[in-house]
């Protein structure tokens, strides 16, 4: 079986301050050292941008912050896939794209844990599928309850890995990913 790799919102407007504090400080080198063993075995890679509709958002198209974080940048051969909302398939011609190839797997990585790359693990498991997260190259910021309560954002990552793994996708790490890449059956 074919497999994919997603890396969703890699932008430079995560490093704004407007977020809060976040966690996994390591989340972008775990991501590129996913990507450049990907790339070593010639799988498809789609690049996920953000295109914030929203006025006040440091990734709407304009803003440095909607510009890919460096070596997050799609090269030849790539797809780059635009999004306005939180995930990667609505609005978009990914699912059509990943179909025509006959790919039906896909890991996921990216910014940030508990909005986009939720989302996006969510639906690919219920188009159909097989899914793999990559918990380590991913991130998420800090958060408040509905009654006011500041929730860490290591809270906040394990919280939604957990729910992901419980339904949605087998949760590797880049290390893991990695490994089987020369192991799997996977394409």
């Amino acid at each position: 079986m074919k497999q994919a790799l997603i890396v969703v919102d890699m932008q430079k407007g995560f490093g704004s301050t407007v977020w809060g504090r976040r966690n996994n400080p390591h989340a972008e080198r775990n991501g590129l050292a996913v990507l450049d063993a990907w790339r070593a075995r010639g799988r498809r890679v789609v690049i996920v941008r953000h295109d914030s509709p929203d006025p006040a958002s440091p990734l709407r198209p304009g803003q440095p912050g909607n510009d890919l974080k460096p070596g997050f940048e799609p090269r030849s051969g790539d797809w780059l896939i635009r999004k306005r909302v939180n995930a990667a398939f609505i609005g978009t011609d990914l699912e059509a794209r990943l179909r025509a190839e006959g790919i039906g797997a896909v890991a996921i990585f990216g910014l940030t844990t508990d909005q986009c790359v939720s989302t996006t693990v969510r639906m690919a498991c219920n188009l159909g599928f097989i899914t793999t997260l990559v918990e380590d190259a991913c991130a998420c910021f800090e958060q408040s309850t509905p009654g006011g309560t500041l929730l860490s954002a290591e809270e906040v990552q394990l919280a939604h890995v957990t729910s992901l793994h419980t339904e949605f996708a087998e949760v590797l790490s880049s290390g893991e990913l990695i490994a089987s890449l020369w192991q799997r059956r996977i394409a």
